[in-house]
């Protein structure tokens, strides 16, 4: 099976299955930002911990690979993903946020030009603005989130989300020895870390600490696992494809259950981000085909 060439499609799609409602039972833990910090952060280490303990082949390697420049500005970027999606998950409407994570494809292919030296055209630098427009429309759209924050600043935090992510994947590719499940585990624990700190009051109610424990435990670690095995036998821009479900799956699932509603302006906002990103990604799945051929 693992050599059909559907498989890497079909662990991609059900990553992005998977991870679509992670917006939808954080809002149903009804924690504020660093109460869900502190226990997103911690969960989801522990279970990337474990995930590393019984995959590894070389747990001295990638302990030495880890104390490293690159291994420790890869933790910071785990860290800042982690610690900026729950805050501005909890300070703004998830489609905001979400449109603005979903950017990650282009700060890749940014960050991939200025550090290792990856050509950059016009569809980058096109797509980039037109992305930004598609991410001010939701901005204007947005209003106030459920937190006491605004559209605008969870449009920030998703956008730090973005470029700390495409940051550790450039990372990655620099150093392909970085133990991609320990730097995530770390990274998530030192988040955690900073919620626990901050938090006031960490205790929940059995159901609402079950919907973040759910996040931690399940969806964060098996997403992730798929994504990384996807990886392996599919092109990285078709994962970045099947992502974008995520983007378009998430508010809706909140709208559905919760009922959040997501303004008409926004969702435009949203679908110009999302069309902007698939024509991107499939100019550059293209691109790669035809260079290997």
């Amino acid at each position: 099976m693992s050599q059909h060439p559907l498989y890497g499609l079909a662990l991609a799609l059900a990553a992005a299955l998977l991870i679509a409602p992670d917006t939808l039972f954080m809002r149903l833990s009804g924690m504020n930002g660093v109460q869900m910090m502190a226990w997103r952060g911690l969960l989801t280490g522990l279970a990337m911990g474990c995930a590393w303990i019984l995959l590894s082949r070389d747990r001295a390697g990638d302990l030495r690979a880890l104390v490293t420049p690159l291994g420790g500005l890869a933790v910071l970027c785990q860290a800042v993903n982690a610690l900026f999606f729950v805050l501005g998950i909890a300070m703004a409407p998830v489609a905001v946020v979400l449109f603005a994570v979903a950017t990650v494809p282009i700060w890749s292919a940014i960050l991939g030009a200025v550090f290792l030296g990856d050509s950059v055209g016009r569809a980058t630098a096109m797509t980039c603005a037109v992305v930004l427009s598609g991410i001010g429309l939701s901005v204007f759209a947005g209003g106030e989130g459920d937190g006491s924050g605004s559209a605008v600043l969870g449009a920030a935090c998703g956008l730090a989300v973005s470029v700390s992510l495409a940051g550790s994947f450039t990372v990655y590719r620099a150093d392909r020895s970085l133990p991609i499940l320990l730097t995530i585990g770390l990274g998530a624990t030192l988040s955690g870390c900073v919620g626990w700190l901050l938090a006031e009051d960490l205790a929940a109610a059995p159901l609402r600490m079950a919907a973040i424990a759910f996040t931690g435990l399940v969806i964060l670690p098996v997403s992730f696992f798929l994504l990384s095995l996807a990886s392996r036998y599919t092109e990285a821009a078709n994962v970045s494809l099947f992502l974008l479900l995520e983007t378009v799956l998430g508010p809706l699932l909140v709208w559905a259950v919760i009922g959040e509603p997501v303004p008409p302006l926004s969702l435009l906002g949203g679908a110009v981000v999302v069309a902007a990103l698939a024509v991107y990604l499939n100019h550059r799945r293209r691109k790669a085909r035809e260079s290997s051929a």
